[in-house]
């Protein structure tokens, strides 16, 4: 189950309590005071982890709490400390305080740590307020309590290029053909129900490999941005990507017209969100291996040319033209990262 949007309660340590007790030794005549501080409390640290791909088992476990430190104690000895805890939370979470909507920290890399509730400190034992004034104190303070919130996380996949396009558009079986993913695959609409994530190879160099993402979605419908169909659950998915690929079925079975299909799923991304509309974007017409008389990719193809928008011709079944567009994508991902060396497609 893909679970992308959780809440969770989050408690660190209270702070040990300061001692307050005397040294009564038989050799030390005058004695004085020797309370210890009291321990800090643990923190409560979300990390991203590449072993998790949704927030899931966060669902099951909402509430994150550290133990209290421990107390001084005499002899000047302090509290030992209780132990930090740390939340894994796939790549790519962002988290908020739920009460403010605050943004915390945006996990981007692997390892990356963000401290979201911060132990108490110890109280100082009396050993601390000796003065030549006042040689037996017994003030010694109490912990503090930790940090506790509720706190939001919502998951956002990192993807470089992120497929677009009506239910049953071939956005499944093209993932399936230039990646290791293995999305479910079906001849009817909405076989996608989640987001799938494939790694494609688009070229070599001095030994070196070159890859990049690729995040399907669950198909759009008119409306998508209003929340019809399960566009809007997904689209924020592809607000990372650096470039779309809109996906339009040209096959002779294909019901309207790929035009329009186009214009529909555009509009329905713009909406969205209008920094999505500004991504670099391509068009290809899918299962051309089923076009019949071409009449749909033609009408495509002459469209994207008039606009000047990158338009290639692909089948999944058979793998025309994914090469080429795979090249292209790569190509334009490696632009985008700053790569200035001359790649060789595979």
């Amino acid at each position: 189950m893909f679970i992308d949007q959780v809440k969770i309660f989050v408690k660190a340590g209270d702070g040990g309590d300061g001692c307050s007790s005397f040294r009564r030794e038989k050799c030390v005549p005058h004695g004085g005071p020797d309370g210890g501080d009291g321990g800090r409390g643990g923190d409560v640290i979300i990390e991203a982890s590449l072993e998790l791909s949704t927030l899931l088992d966060l669902r099951y476990q909402q509430h994150y709490k550290v133990k209290h430190a421990r107390h001084g104690s005499g002899h000047g000895s302090s509290g030992k400390s209780s132990d930090d805890r740390i939340i894994k939370v796939p790549i790519g979470t962002i988290i908020k305080d739920k009460d403010s909507g605050e943004v915390l920290a945006d996990l981007v890399e692997a390892g990356e740590r963000s401290i979201v509730a911060e132990g108490g400190r110890g109280g100082p034992g009396n050993i601390h307020y000796k003065t030549s004034t006042n040689r037996a104190p017994t003030l010694a303070k109490p912990g503090e309590p930790g940090q506790e919130r509720w706190l939001s996380l919502e998951l956002k996949l990192l993807a470089d290029v992120g497929l677009v396009g009506f239910p049953n558009a071939g956005k499944s079986s093209f993932i399936a053909a230039v990646t290791q993913a293995r999305p479910k695959v079906a001849d009817y609409p909405f076989t996608t129900i989640e987001p799938n994530l494939g790694v494609a190879t688009w070229g070599a160099r001095r030994g070196r490999r070159y890859h990049f993402t690729i995040a399907d979605v669950p198909g759009l419908i008119e409306g998508a941005h209003e929340g019809k169909g399960l566009g809007l659950q997904f689209l924020k998915h592809l607000e990372r990507t650096t470039i779309l690929l809109h996906m339009v079925d040209v096959s002779e079975m294909a019901e309207g017209d790929p035009v329009h299909d186009f214009e529909v799923i555009r509009e329905e991304v713009e909406r969205y969100h209008p920094e999505m509309g500004e991504k670099p974007f391509v068009v290809a017409g899918t299962k051309i291996d089923i076009a019949g008389d071409a009449q749909k990719a033609c009408a495509i193809s002459n469209y994207c040319k008039i606009k000047g928008i990158p338009f290639f011709e692909v089948s999944s079944a058979n793998t025309q033209g994914t090469k080429e567009l795979i090249l292209f994508l790569g190509q334009a991902v490696e632009q985008n990262r700053g790569g200035s060396e001359k790649v060789d497609g595979l």
